[in-house]
């Protein structure tokens, strides 16, 4: 695990022999990702790309959760820094194309929450195992900025127009079994066979025919990859938020643990 020995926040080790196990580990802060995590988290697809050993990926959180999203600090520092802003946007694109443009297969084991970068991860990995009790929250409009990161570019392809912009719009949570109820994942489990589950799956696609299974992702990735001018927008979107009012008023909210109250005003008319 050498060539890994940079990662801090990903922890990395092998399922079995050409599966490598990412695993998000922040449990005190149920895997929240601060600058650092982030980066990693962006980073990693380019990593086991290059690395021939890697066959497939098993993505999932330490202890009971996914990931809680973005550290508040890190997600401060997008509204209150220009140039972190700038790199928070080129970070979050590079993010979703590393992941969309990933050559091995991916699967996800989701337990708890999963928000933010940790519910981008989850639902482009190729597979999604979810407990049928977890919760996948997108939590932009809520924050105060446009659902930016994957949503434009994944949700309506996966579940439909209509039941993403009742999530997207609303930050309402949702749990595992809807999620598969909808199309959003591929599997929800009981809780306690997220784990086995996912792990099955990685390695059978790590025995099965490689050129056969990469080229079959590729041709359908391509859906996303005609999608790319809707994230970009997105991204654009949400990042321009950054630098307004009512991410104030999000993140304030967030911090004292109370309903946001946004007011009307020339951002709200475009």
């Amino acid at each position: 695990m050498d060539r890994y020995g940079h990662y801090e926040v990903l922890k990395l080790d092998w399922v079995t022999e050409g599966v490598l196990r990412v695993t998000i580990d922040n449990p005190g802060r149920a895997n929240a990702l601060d600058a650092a995590g982030h980066g990693e988290i962006t980073r990693i697809w380019r990593d086991a790309d290059a690395d021939e050993r890697v066959r497939a990926v098993l993505i999932t959180g330490a202890g009971r959760n996914f990931s809680a999203g973005g550290d508040l600090d890190w997600v401060r520092s997008l509204a209150d820094d220009p140039q972190a802003r700038i790199a928070g946007l080129r970070e979050a694109r590079e993010l979703v194309t590393n992941l969309v443009n990933f050559t091995k297969p991916v699967v996800s084991a989701v337990r708890g929450v999963a928000v933010g970068a940790g519910l981008v991860a989850a639902l482009l990995a190729d597979v999604s195992v979810v407990a049928t009790d977890a919760r996948l929250i997108d939590g932009h409009t809520k924050l105060g900025v446009a659902a930016g990161d994957h949503a434009a570019l994944i949700w309506p392809l996966l579940c439909g127009l209509a039941k993403a912009k009742y999530y997207l719009l609303t930050c309402d949570p949702l749990e595992g079994a809807e999620a598969e109820r909808i199309g959003l994942v591929s599997l929800a489990v009981p809780d306690d066979e997220v784990t086995s589950r996912a792990a099955e799956i990685a390695v059978r696609l790590a025995n099965g025919a490689p050129t056969a299974v990469h080229w079959t992702k590729h041709a359908l990735n391509s859906w996303l990859r005609g999608a790319m001018p809707h994230f970009d927008a997105a991204l654009a979107l949400e990042f321009l938020g950054f630098a307004g009012s009512e991410v104030q008023e999000g993140l304030t909210a967030l911090l004292e643990k109370r309903t946001p109250t946004f007011q009307e005003g020339a951002e709200a008319s475009h």
